[in-house]
């Protein structure tokens, strides 16, 4: 299998410390591109020159839901600069979280329209979070694309199959992480095996959310291989077919990674 894992953490505690091994373990598994997402304006530097070392990781720009308050001031110019990098394929992560709420409501969806200007200006893919806040996020996205189109991808999907429909209709992609493969995740299996092949992507959010058979573990990116094992079977898929589906879809939606 060759595969993308289109969101991972390289820098964060349990892979930093050892990101040679890590990416190691990746490229044995199989994994040929890896998109490294920053969360906050101080980690973009790190995340970006990652990339620039690593010809098979590329980087995102952008503040988490959780950091808006630390952000109040983002602007939409500072993210678009930065994109420019020629390592730098996506916008985000940004969106909302309602079930932490770690920042002020008002400025996560300031800060969600903020990242979203940017890409309507770049054209790069939104890197959507979303938890326990489906109803503003789909008022948000349907709103700001009255205003012009823009790609994007709904991270680590988690909602309702109502909401995944809402978002293909957006032209958005989803991607399916390490979640899907828990137990009590029956609704996520059920949407999952509704997902157009065309429009799929897999991750790891690394180090979080290790799949079966490492639940409990660090995650890493060579875990989107058993994501995907997972996930075919619950699909009735071949494998390798995911595999290949989801790793070029990658590349259509981060199309700047074959630039």
């Amino acid at each position: 299998m060759k595969l993308a894992d289109s969101h991972c953490h390289l820098i964060y505690k349990g892979l930093g410390e050892q990101q040679p091994e890590v990416l190691a373990r990746a490229r044995e598994a199989g994994v040929v591109a890896m998109l490294n997402i920053s969360t906050r304006e101080r980690e973009w530097d790190e995340v970006i020159a990652v990339a620039e070392r690593e010809a098979d990781v590329w980087a995102s720009v952008g503040i988490h839901p959780h950091e808006a308050d630390e952000h109040p001031d983002i602007q939409a110019s500072k993210l678009i600069e930065k994109a420019r990098h020629p390592r730098v394929v996506g916008i985000g992560e940004t969106g909302l979280d309602y079930y932490y709420d770690h920042s002020d409501r008002d400025r996560q969806r300031a800060s969600f329209r903020t990242h979203i200007t940017a890409c309507r200006e770049t054209q790069l893919p939104l890197i959507v979070h979303t938890r326990d806040a489906e109803a503003d996020t789909a008022e948000i996205l349907r709103e700001e694309m009255g205003k012009g189109a823009f790609p994007g991808v709904i991270h680590c999907f988690t909602a309702s199959r109502e909401f995944s429909e809402i978002a293909l209709e957006l032209g958005f992609y989803i991607s399916i992480s390490g979640i899907v493969t828990f137990k009590n995740a029956k609704d996520l299996q059920d949407t999952a095996t509704q997902l157009p092949l065309d429009r799929l992507l897999i991750e790891t959010d690394a180090p979080f959310l290790a799949p079966v058979p490492h639940r409990g573990k660090t995650g890493e990116p060579a875990f989107v291989a058993d994501t995907c094992r997972f996930l075919a079977q619950l699909r009735g898929e071949d494998p390798d077919t995911l595999a290949e589906a989801t790793r070029a879809n990658f590349h259509k939606l981060f199309a700047k990674t074959l630039a």
